[in-house]
């Protein structure tokens, strides 16, 4: 409520002094300020789970709707800076990723209070910090700030599908946290199983990546679709191993490789195809 109140006062301010976009900033003001109201009505009124859901998406819904219909007025929009939206997405991103380094320590822990120091822990050390490390170089190889300073009217399909971004790198986070309850014994899940919630959301996020990096561009590059196959491969091959009988911290080793196809195919060669394209 506090951040919104400060976004509303903002945009009438935005809207006295900027004339010529008064209407785009009003109109911001009137979606945020309904929407808000909204999730406010939402904690007081004790509704059903069913209303409630529904009038949950509706508000997701018209949070998305907004900034659409603000930024596509008679007026043109707002003159945002596509290098300053490019930092702040690309410093969300980062700040997500802390899921992972803390999910990492959750799991380290839990090994160590099983098993004290050995091969296994440093491996679930190494490995998580590493996939960490991994995505977040992976995520930098797009060059949104370029492309989005050249044609803003892509900016909303790679905003939102950034979505899939956060979810999946949480999602990671939150695998490893799950690992570290298999670990200790206290989750009613396979190890394989425990894998799959790391190595599911690091393959959504290498799709989401490659989606909006293929729609940021609008080109098709089949180099880039050979790093996604072998990134997904590596993946594969994660689960197969534990399946197999390796351990977790085996699992893990392999999975943070997975992101690392992609850094080795673009620092190699995929930057001479970037270049090209740009």
């Amino acid at each position: 409520v506090v951040m919104r109140v400060a976004t509303i006062a903002l945009w009438l301010r935005a809207a006295k002094h900027d004339t010529a976009r008064r209407r785009t900033a009003l109109t911001y003001v009137f979606f945020v300020s309904v929407v808000q109201l909204g999730w406010v009505v939402l904690i007081f009124v004790n509704l059903p789970l069913a209303p409630t859901m529904l009038l949950t998406l509706l508000l997701v819904g018209l949070e998305l709707v907004g900034p659409y219909v603000a930024e596509h007025g008679r007026e043109g929009g707002t003159p945002w800076h596509a290098h300053h939206i490019a930092e702040r997405y690309g410093l969300l991103v980062i700040i997500t990723l802390g899921e992972i380094i803390l999910g990492t320590i959750m799991a380290i822990s839990a090994v160590i209070d099983e098993q004290g120091w050995s091969v296994e822990t440093v491996a679930v050390a190494f490995g998580g910090t590493a996939l960490a490390f991994g995505l977040w170089w992976v995520y930098f190889t797009m060059p949104s700030g370029k492309v989005l300073q050249r044609f803003r009217e892509r900016g909303f399909v790679w905003g939102y599908l950034h979505y899939f971004i956060f979810v999946a790198l949480a999602g990671a986070g939150a695998g490893l946290h799950v690992a570290a309850y298999e670990i200790e014994g206290v989750a009613h899940i396979s190890i394989v199983q425990a894998l799959l919630t790391v190595v599911v959301p690091v393959g959504i996020f290498m799709v989401a990546l490659f989606t909006i990096y293929s729609l940021l561009l609008r080109q098709f590059d089949p180099f880039h679709i050979w790093l996604f196959i072998g990134s997904i491969a590596v993946l594969v091959l994660a689960v197969t191993a534990v399946a197999a009988g390796a351990s977790f911290g085996v699992g893990i080793l392999i999975t943070a490789a997975s992101p690392f196809v992609v850094v080795v195919g673009f620092e190699t060669v995929g930057h001479r195809h970037q270049a090209a394209a740009l």
